[in-house]
């Protein structure tokens, strides 16, 4: 083979460590020498492996070309399989654009990556070994620090979490991922209120937490790699559950591999239905912190959601406008394994008959559901009037819930 039909990058190699004093005399061809150090060809690369539109270090500072922006982020890495490093910055990355967009109070709490004698020194301090994922996404974001300007606006707690949450009742829940210096910190503090020792504590470290008054834990298994989340159970059995499949853990850590995308895409199940004008949409989260493995009947807990509104255009019956109604009754019909367990009907939804007014904000609300199995659903119906309760304007109508799932998902946060 001719050391033409050797790709750019290799070939640069070739020559940027080639030693002519050392070495026998090369005859290479002179459009493949420029090709290979060519700044064009370098942006590229840096394209191509890191999404680099100009040329910054791995500190986001601009550097004089491609070529030694593309070196710094080798070199930067350096102890990490390549392909890990791409995957890892492309996830980092999307999530960044997204918070930018959607949630730029979030984004604004994100650090800048750790150092390696940063994670070195948690590695010390807590004698684990962080598995090379871990290590490589603290690399690229030093988890978040909430400032004053975050203060909550509740009493429950800050809701800038990275992770997410959800609430019912007086439960709410919002998970951020924790810096390095509060992994040290929380990592002891809970292993002593727990009274944690031996091999658990040598493994487990604690990488994520909820910012509420409830509190919710990410231990991670330094040794395999595997995510858990404490159940109800945690403070009396170290009750835990892993947060993610073993064939996609494995995925996680095939470092050879070079997948495009990240995990985790799959959007929340839901279901929207619209009777009469009436616009109502539900989805429900598994609550892993409230569920407990040991119990038969209430094993696993669930919260949901629930959001109407009427349409612009109002409510329509039988061919008639109305320019508001509120809800008096509803019914659900909850199952488990595809099985009616429950057959619910009452006045109001959590003590409260919601009046919806054409373009006003929908009316939200949650609450929350155990079973016995891991999998089930709920459906059902509200009963509206046209008009208000105390003048209504007709006839009372059934508004459809349309079924949503209540299931154990593939990724648990």
């Amino acid at each position: 083979m001719g050391l033409e039909a050797v790709g750019d990058l290799a070939l640069n190699e070739i020559l940027s460590n080639w030693d002519q004093k050392k070495q026998p005399k090369w005859h290479v061809n002179k459009r493949f020498k420029a090709s290979a150090t060519e700044d064009s060809l370098w942006s590229k690369f840096c394209s191509r492996d890191l999404d680099l539109s100009a040329p910054v270090d791995p500190q986001g500072n601009p550097v004089p070309s491609f070529k030694f922006a593309y070196g710094l982020w080798r070199e930067a890495f350096s102890m990490y399989p390549w392909p890990l490093v791409k995957r890892v910055k492309r996830c980092w990355d999307r999530l960044k654009n997204w918070l930018t967009v959607n949630f730029p109070e979030a984004g604004a709490t994100l650090q800048q990556g750790a150092s390696e004698t940063q994670i070195q020194q948690l590695e010390a301090v807590l004698k684990v070994k962080l598995p090379l994922p871990a290590r490589v996404l603290y690399r690229f974001c030093n988890g978040q620090v909430f400032q004053d300007k975050d203060a909550p606006k509740s009493a429950f707690g800050n809701t800038l979490g990275l992770i997410g949450g959800y609430t019912f009742y007086h439960h709410l829940v919002n998970v951020f991922l924790l810096p390095l210096d509060r992994v040290i910190m929380d990592t002891k503090q809970i292993m002593r209120q727990l009274e944690i020792s031996g091999s658990f504590r040598r493994k487990f470290i604690v990488v994520a937490m909820s910012s509420t008054i409830q509190e919710k834990l990410f231990f991670l298994n330094c040794t395999n790699g595997q995510l858990y989340v404490g159940t109800r159970n945690l403070a009396t059995d170290l009750e835990m559950m892993p947060c993610v499949p073993s064939g996609l853990l494995r995925s996680v850590h095939d470092f050879n591999s070079d997948q495009q995308g990240c995990c985790f895409e799959e959007p929340p199940l839901c279901s929207t239905a619209i009777t009469n004008g009436v616009k109502v949409r539900a989805s429900a989260v598994f609550v892993p912190e409230a569920t407990d493995l040991e119990d038969s009947s209430e094993k696993y807990w669930f919260a949901y959601s629930i959001r109407m509104s009427l349409l612009p255009e109002g409510c329509f019956i039988n061919g008639m406008y109305f320019g508001s109604c509120q809800l008096q009754r509803r019914h659900w019909f909850i199952y488990a394994n595809g099985n009616i367990v429950s057959d619910v009907s009452g006045e109001a939804v959590i003590g409260k008959y919601p009046l919806l007014l054409p373009g006003e904000r929908d009316f939200v609300y949650q609450s929350c559901k155990p079973l016995s199995t891991s999998s089930g659903s709920i459906e059902g119906s509200f009963t509206f009037v046209p008009g208000r309760l105390v003048d209504s304007k007709g006839a009372p109508f059934e508004v459809e819930v349309a079924r949503f799932p209540l299931q154990l998902p593939d990724y648990i946060f």
